[in-house]
């Protein structure tokens, strides 16, 4: 009867985790799982050791004043496991938290899986000789991340990404705006962030933004996403102090929707990226942080590109804009440029496809038989 733990730091680590268990109790049905866990690995059956909420965090100088918390909570886990070993340890994501405790598994000979590699490829790349300590495989979600860590002499696999799975081939247009009560006519989805300090660093130029294009098109229409009821709240304060209370909608907890409706998405840069890339919606894309954490990632990180299609396909498919770039006027005249019909628009829609072709792959059956042959291979050298 093989025993898993699994240690998520955030929402979208919970959904990894659960596709995980799934998967790997239809290769091995009396599979047992613990961990750090949230609604969807305990719904699948994982006994939890605690929320993943007390790992959520983000940010260089923002995480400082939860350090202390976060290293008790490190020696906590790392007792547990001395004292009833699992036979595997999974940490999923929140590298900073889970290669210290890999590693601190993998001393007790319990055998390691990070899945989802840590951006090793664009900052802090001295972290690969912290995988390699920690870690007997790394899982990863995007096919140029496995090429940097064999270069670097890692055990790592390709698994495809479990969102172009769900997607897949993308929504219908008609149906989204169906499902959400939204008549024909040119839509913007407005996407500032899913996290309290996104919405409140973005929210207030995204609304500038729509001011702008409402002098040159204004037939647009304007939808907001908003992934939690505390970021519907921030955003619609914003939107009632800039007078636009009446001017752009938002929708909770159907962000899927809201991209599969758009003509065009104005969204802040991370996983939605790669979600509106999979839905094959044009975009433009934000990010701001505080000034202190921009100046640090300007001199760690070592990447051209924000956005997962950027990334993906190693140029510049869509308008990234960052830090002091993210100008309202500057934004809306790259959005104008996306929502018409064109060779120009057709061009990256068919790119995107084929981007998302790439990357689905039946990722979690393929990350469930990578952690089953290495739960075999160690078996078979003990």
């Amino acid at each position: 009867m093989p025993r898993f733990a699994i240690v998520v730091g955030e929402a979208s680590g919970d959904q990894l985790g659960r596709g995980l268990i799934e998967s790997i109790r239809n290769l091995c049905p009396d599979a047992e799982f613990v961990g750090i866990t949230g609604p969807e690995m305990r719904g699948a059956g994982c006994e939890s050791w605690g929320d993943y909420e007390q790992l959520a965090l983000m940010g260089l100088v923002e995480v400082l004043g939860h350090i202390p918390r976060i290293l008790r909570l490190k020696r906590e886990l790392a007792a547990k496991l001395k004292a009833d070993p699992p036979d595997v340890f999974i940490g999923i994501d929140a590298p900073d938290f889970n290669l210290r405790l890999e590693k601190s598994a993998r001393d007790l000979n319990i055998p390691t899986v990070h899945y989802v590699c840590p951006s090793v490829w664009a900052w802090r790349r001295g972290r690969v000789k912290t995988i390699r300590k920690a870690c007997n495989l790394v899982l990863c979600l995007l096919p140029f991340e496995a090429d940097f860590l064999h270069r670097e002499n890692l055990n790592a696999k390709f698994i495809g990404h479990p969102i172009a799975d769900e997607i897949g081939a993308g929504l219908d247009r008609s149906q989204c705006r169906d499902s959400l009560g939204i008549v024909a006519g040119p839509m913007l989805a407005l996407l500032p962030g899913s996290r309290r300090s996104e919405v409140e660093m973005l929210g207030p130029p995204f609304l500038e933004t729509v001011v702008c294009l409402r002098e040159s098109r204004p037939d647009l229409r304007f939808v907001a996403a908003a992934a939690t009821p505390a970021t519907a709240s921030i955003f619609f304060e914003l939107c009632d102090s800039a007078g636009l209370a009446d001017v752009v909608e938002i929708r909770e907890g159907v962000t899927r929707e809201v991209l599969g409706a758009a003509d065009a998405v104005l969204l802040s840069s991370g996983t939605a990226t790669l979600e509106t890339m999979l839905m094959r919606r044009p975009m433009v894309v934000a990010y701001k942080v505080n000034a202190v954490t921009a100046w640090l990632a300007r001199r760690l990180v070592k990447t051209d590109w924000a956005s997962f299609p950027n990334l993906l396909a190693g140029e510049e498919l869509v308008r990234e804009f960052l830090q002091e770039e993210v100008v309202p006027e500057k934004m809306a005249g790259a959005v104008l440029q996306i929502i018409e019909p064109g060779a120009e628009r057709d061009d990256l829609i068919r790119r995107f496809g084929e981007l998302g072709t790439s990357l689905r792959c039946s990722a979690s059956e393929r990350a469930a038989e990578a952690v089953i042959e290495l739960l075999d291979s160690q078996q078979v050298v003990t």
